[in-house]
């Protein structure tokens, strides 16, 4: 698939709908096609060009400038801005350019640039300021069939490998280390926010029992009765009725019994619930940081 609407477009630039058609009929930006029904659409080059206009606008350049050069001119313009954009912490050239390389199959530009953000900022702040807005911005989290398959397919697998090399990188946790365990619900399957948590509980010196997605509460009971385990932690990334979530949590809370329960999700899910009552919620990183260090937390702000 090769076509994607204005709408699409806003969502991965992070730019209105309503500014993208100013800047092409005043600055000529882009060149949607037309489908045999009349309807606009762009292609992938014109999906990378907008990207690269995007990433350029902290520049000395003004806007109707950026519309109006080449796409070897943002190219070039890319590469003189790269350093700089590292020195200035600017995470939306990032944002934009990984979301490029991700929709165009470019793993040499992707790696590139995770490596520098990574080697740069951290993990932890890479994930906060560049990662998780990519990934929400493509869909990845907390929707789905908002970019073809393939895309999406691709830009998740790179990010696992990313963060399976970091978390292997990692001491493992002692057996008298606090444990957790990780899962996705069954017909759950997008993993990079578990495997990140994955990453900043190994960090945090404790020990992790990664089951992974598509798991049955079968094997999450098993587990439990088998090991220690104090602490589990689940992302609701699917979107379900509300009345399917509240059975499954209260079947969950019933083989978990007195041990701490974390749910990852967005708020709006959160809120439609009814079955909240001994579960903690965690709606972003510094939540789930909170849980792992409160007092390093509470110093640092």
């Amino acid at each position: 698939m090769n076509s994607f609407s204005i709408s699409q477009l806003a969502q991965f630039s992070g730019i209105k709908a309503h500014t993208i058609r100013i800047w092409e009929q005043r600055y000529n930006a882009l060149e949607p096609h037309r489908s045999e029904g009349n309807t606009r659409y762009y292609d992938s080059l014109q999906l990378r060009r907008l990207l690269n206009i995007v990433s350029l606008m902290k520049t000395d350049h003004k806007i109707s400038r950026l519309c109006k050069m080449s796409d070897q001119e943002l190219f070039d313009l890319q590469k003189e801005y790269y350093d700089s954009a590292v020195e200035d912490n600017d995470y939306e050239y990032f944002i934009s350019q990984l979301i490029s390389a991700g929709m165009n199959y470019d793993e040499l530009n992707f790696d590139k640039i995770f490596s520098h953000c990574h080697l740069r900022f951290g993990l932890k702040k890479t994930y906060e300021e560049i990662l998780y807005p990519m990934v929400n911005r493509v869909g990845l989290l907390w929707t789905s069939n908002t970019i073809p398959p393939s895309q999406e397919h691709y830009i998740t697998n790179l990010l696992r490998q990313k963060l399976f090399t970091a978390i292997d990188s990692l001491p493992l946790g002692t057996e008298e280390a606090d444990t957790w365990i990780l899962f996705l619900p069954e017909e759950e399957f997008h993993e990079i926010g578990l495997l990140f948590a994955n990453y900043m509980i190994r960090a945090g010196g404790k020990k992790v029992i990664y089951l992974g997605p598509n798991v049955p509460l079968s094997s999450v009971e098993n587990t439990i009765s088998d090991y220690p385990v104090r602490n589990l932690l689940l992302f609701l990334v699917h979107r379900d009725l509300p009345e399917n979530v509240d059975k499954y949590l209260l079947s969950l809370k019933e083989i978990s019994k007195d041990r701490n329960l974390f749910i990852a999700g967005n708020m709006e899910s959160a809120e439609a619930l009814t079955e909240k009552e001994g579960v903690k919620w965690l709606f972003s990183v510094k939540d789930l940081e909170k849980e792992l260090n409160p007092q390093a937390l509470e110093a640092s702000e």
